[in-house]
Formats: C-alpha cells, structure tokens, sequence
C-alpha cells in the first residue's frame, strides 16, 4: 500500500513554503494549499502562517481519503501515488477521470471489464475495472496505466498552456516535476 504521510511530505517539499505568483489562478499558497481551499477546511489565519502539519492534515483528507485514493493503494500502491500527486496539482476529478479514460481505453473493446462513465469518482464500478485490468496485465499492466494517465496530464498541461499563454510560466515546472 503506498504510504501516504510520505507521499504528502513529498508534495510539500515540492510545493514549499508559502507562494503568491501573479499568473497563478490558484493565488496565495502555502505548502502547495491555496487560500480558498485552506478556508474552506476552517483555517483562518494569514497564509504565510499555515502550519505545515494542518497543510498535511488536509492533503491526507481531501487529497487521500475523500477521493479514494486509498483504495486504489490497496491494490496498485504507484497507481495510487500518481492519483494523489495528480490530484494535488489538477484536482481529484480530474485525476480520477484520467484513470477511468486510461481503463477505458485498455479494456479490449470491453471484452475485460465494461467501459466506465467518466464520473470523476471512484465507487465500486472503478475498482472493479481496476481490479479487472491489473488481473489481466499483472503487475506490468500498472506501469502501462500510468503511463496512460501521464500522458493524459502532459496533454491536458499543454491544452491549459495553449488556452491561456500566462499559464507558460508553470509548463515547465509541471512536466518537469510531475510527469515520469
């Protein structure tokens, strides 16, 4: 099972200390945690201010359990860290629909596991496909399915760069950190 309280270090000392870049949609942000996501968990306090460990206690709840992500560890633990790594910089629908496009596309026409609605959630339907999938690739069928889900986040980071030219100041840092 992927161990999650080094994967959530991991984020922060990627993410670092506190940040508040102008072209950045996501504004202030501290230990990777934007504001509005902070404020919504009930901190109150000035950005600059966010301890560390209510910064994890929030990527281990909205990051981790909310999305499943656990579940998925269960079964294909580097599966799993992508998820959440993904998640973290792109949102857990976003990531969880990579996922289901990626079982999707690898089912054989269906003859596998049937395809998925892409719903953005895991429920019992995905895990089901997943589990499906990893029976009939084994362990090699993990690595091929992030890779799927890596160059569908590349993509999407190239379509977001090409959508909005400000966002070019981050394209790099996004590949260069978080895909292979």
């Amino acid at each position: 099972m992927a161990n999650i309280d080094e994967l959530i270090e991991d984020v922060i000392e990627r993410e670092g200390g506190y940040a508040n870049h102008p072209a950045d949609r996501g504004g202030a942000t501290n230990w990777g945690i934007t504001e509005a996501v902070a404020r919504r968990q009930g901190y109150v306090g000035d950005m600059r201010a966010l301890p560390r460990c209510e910064a994890a206690a929030i990527y281990k709840r909205l990051y981790w359990f909310k999305p499943r992500f656990d579940k998925v560890g269960a079964v294909a633990p580097m599966l799993a860290a992508e998820l959440f790594d993904t998640g973290v910089n792109m949102g857990t629908g976003t990531a969880i629909a990579f996922l289901q496009r990626a079982l999707n596309a690898l089912n054989r026409e269906g003859r596998d596991y049937p395809d998925l609605a892409i719903d953005r959630r895991i429920g019992p339907r995905t895990l089901h496909a997943l589990q499906a999938f990893l029976n009939r690739r084994g362990k090699a069928g993990e690595t091929v399915l992030l890779k799927a889900i890596e160059a569908l986040q590349g993509a999407h980071y190239i379509s977001i760069a090409e959508a909005r030219p400000s966002q070019e100041a981050f394209v790099y840092g996004w590949l260069a950190n978080r895909i292979g």
